[in-house]
């Protein structure tokens, strides 16, 4: 079990009906949307969000994947690089 603190925040009118969680399943989704901007620019890992919410850092990726935030976040072109990459270092090892 995940020891916790009580936070205040300031939220718009009307949106504190929405924060409190009816159920665990709730609470833990809603605190790792939390997290979630600290993980996206890279504040914090996955594992160390999953260490802070008391889950596996898998769990912690299937949350996300569920709510359509994709561990895997290549763009097309950033593939192709490493694709391209890729295929010139396997060239050149090929050479050797």
């Amino acid at each position: 079990m995940v020891t916790t603190e009580t936070v205040t925040i300031n939220v718009p009118i009307g949106m504190s009906r929405y924060l409190v969680a009816i159920d665990p399943e709730s609470e833990l989704r809603r605190n790792a949307l939390l997290l979630y901007p600290y993980i996206y620019n890279q504040t914090i890992s996955h594992g160390r969000a999953a260490e802070i919410l008391g889950i596996s850092k898998s769990e912690l990726i299937t949350i996300y994947d569920k709510l359509g935030y994709s561990y895997y976040d290549f763009i097309q072109d950033d593939l192709e690089e490493d694709i391209n990459t890729f295929k010139q270092l396997k060239s050149i090892r090929s050479r050797l």
